[in-house]
């Protein structure tokens, strides 16, 4: 048999004694180090121990589940002969293919699942039988949770969310003893991968200020204003709140009408211009557009009171302002993404109200205005939980950028967390240099007064398209902004999923054009016109059902961006000659990007 082979165990096998003793000893001293990167600003009181109100509320929600099972016997006894039954499935098989017999799995991965391609997952009867108990028993705990009856519907995703996170943590591909792979990568190099890996892990510990800040990528390889963000333009004014933005053209004559982008806060404003091949900014200059972009200061204790109203008047209408000195125009076209998407939707609603008509026509990406049918992110939204984001905020004034990268990265940690916790510190290897990964890992801060105002009033209590919503002394209708809309959501997308997009298309009071991409929240934005890896569905105004409306919709091959500045172009197609950056009136500050996106969180 493959499996007991005496050749297979040479694979598993320490070649040099000596030098694995010498590269252990290495690795022991660096996890020294990692720890006292750990425990030093806990010391000093800059990081807290104290991980209490987490692991309450991850009690608190599992014990419900626990709670559903347990309150009749009869379904407890027959959710743990499910369970057994598989187990025994499993060593029956075992069994009889360790003497010879071919049998099939009891349990397969999902053919997506990327931590169990490495073969000896399927020849070695070992690291087999491991990868199914793994599976047979993750799946178990999931159906706990999607069969518990009794849970609201908030409680069974942070629920789903706490199980999914726990079993892929515990995953045997997260283990060098239960992977093949880490298992002959530490044979093979005499233990140098768990050295170096251990190096990287403290570096990484003191990077995150105590915390674990995972390296996504060789963050060597990119500077912002380097080669990234290297679309040229020129700074023409600045706050305490943000930069403006005005961008060189790039074409003899450009549309009348300016453009003015708002990108969120949550993330730095360069994933709309990465490189000169994947930039939506470079290309909307090239197309005759004149770009101005809104460049968020990364914030500190001075923004600790800033709000949505500040963000609002001192961002996008002081923007606004900008432009028509600039450029002497008095209309502007918009562009918001995701929650620089919901700030301008709430801005759009405040003009209405107020009377101010400057604001033409808006486009959405990835933005959600009515947040009943909300992503991922939902799960952290209930009272108890803002509270405590709330009570951490009040302390500094801001939450630590790290804080939301964490919670992004959970989402998906099978994706971001785990691969790059095996590859870093198990493979001791650098991860790849990758630009999205780089800006992915870029993290910004939230002001606190700004961050518990839109957590409260979006997802928690969804005011914005119940009416609800009030600033600056004004309340909010969305059915009066009749100005055309061009809202553009991802399939894919788990932070604003399409049928909330979709959904809140409805609640505008004028002509809205849905267009869905292919992909997700990023890369179904950023699908550049040179090189385009997805599709896009129209279907006109989004009426009935998202899945109605997807039956009937027309798929294009390639990317929206065309489909887009054709529909921006026929609202004001008037050119004049091409402006330089500050017009007349204004004296440029600095190069493009600016200051405020080069700070680090």
């Amino acid at each position: 048999m493959a499996e007991i082979d005496g050749n297979s165990f040479l694979r598993y096998m320490i070649d040099d004694p000596e030098a694995f003793a010498q590269n252990f000893a290495r690795a022991i001293e660096q996890a020294g180090k990692a720890a006292a990167a750990y425990l030093k600003p806990r010391e000093t009181g800059e990081a807290s121990l104290d991980m209490s109100a987490d692991i309450a509320n991850v009690t608190k929600t599992l014990a419900q589940v626990g709670e559903y099972w347990l309150a009749d016997p009869q379904r407890a006894i027959a959710a743990q002969n499910r369970l057994m039954h598989g187990w025994m499935d499993l060593w029956s098989t075992t069994l009889r293919r360790m003497g010879g017999e071919e049998v099939s799995p009891v349990a397969q991965p999902d053919p997506k699942d990327k931590r169990f391609q490495d073969p000896e997952w399927q020849e070695n009867a070992f690291f087999d039988f491991l990868k199914q108990f793994y599976l047979i028993t993750s799946r178990w705990a999931e159906n706990l949770v999607d069969e518990a009856g009794s849970l609201d519907e908030h409680t069974r995703a942070k629920a789903d969310f706490y199980v999914k996170q726990i079993t892929a943590a515990l995953a045997p591909s997260n283990f060098l003893m239960t992977n093949p792979e880490l298992l002959r990568e530490t044979m093979s190099t005499n233990g140098e991968n768990l050295a170096r890996g251990l190096k990287m892990l403290a570096e990484d510990i003191a990077a995150g200020g105590g915390d674990l800040k995972i390296r996504q990528s060789d963050a060597s390889r990119f500077e912002v204003g380097k080669n990234l963000a290297m679309t040229p333009g020129k700074v023409v004014f600045q706050n305490d709140v943000c930069q403006v933005i005005q961008y060189e053209p790039t074409t003899r004559d450009v549309r009348r009408r300016p453009l003015l982008i708002v990108p969120p806060w949550i993330n730095k404003f360069y994933i709309l211009d990465l490189n000169p091949e994947k930039s939506f900014i470079r290309w909307a200059v090239d197309q005759g557009d004149t770009v101005f972009v809104i460049s968020w200061v990364n914030p500190d204790e001075r923004q600790a009171q800033k709000g949505f109203e500040h963000y609002m008047k001192e961002g996008i209408l002081t923007a606004v302002d900008v432009i028509e000195k600039a450029t002497g125009e008095r209309e502007v076209d918009t562009i918001g993404y995701c929650v620089g998407g919901t700030l301008l939707a709430v801005t759009l609603a405040w003009c209405a109200a107020t009377g101010d008509d400057r604001i033409a026509s808006a486009t959405f990406f990835t933005t959600q205005v009515d947040f009943k049918y909300a992503g991922d992110l939902k799960i952290f939204a209930d009272e108890e939980q803002i509270a405590q984001i709330e009570e951490k905020m009040r302390a500094k004034g801001y939450l630590e950028g790290r804080s939301m990268a964490t919670a992004f990265n959970m989402l998906r940690s099978n994706d971001l967390i785990w691969p790059y916790f095996i590859n870093n510190y198990l493979k001791g290897k650098e991860p790849f240099p990758f630009d999205l990964l780089y800006w992915n890992s870029d993290s910004t801060r939230m002001p606190a007064t700004n961050h518990s105002y839109y957590l409260r009033n979006c997802y928690l209590e969804n005011n914005l398209s119940q009416g609800r919503m009030e600033l600056a002394g004004v309340k909010l209708d969305l059915s009066k902004v009749t100005v055309p809309v061009y809202n553009l959501a991802a399939r894919e997308d788990h932070i604003a999923p399409a049928r909330s997009v979709f959904e809140g298309c409805k609640y505008f009071g004028g002509d809205v054009q849905y267009v869905l991409a292919g992909s997700g929240h990023i890369a179904g934005v950023v699908n550049p016109a040179g090189k385009p890896k997805y599709q896009f569905w129209t279907n006109g105004k989004p009426e009935g059902t998202l899945e109605d409306w997807i039956a009937g919709a027309t798929e294009t091959p390639g990317t929206w961006w065309p489909h887009w500045q054709a529909w921006l172009t026929s609202l004001a197609p008037e050119t004049v000659p091409a402006r330089k950056p500050g017009g007349k009136k204004l004296k440029p500050i600095e190069d493009a990007p600016g200051s405020y996106v080069k700070i680090k969180a």
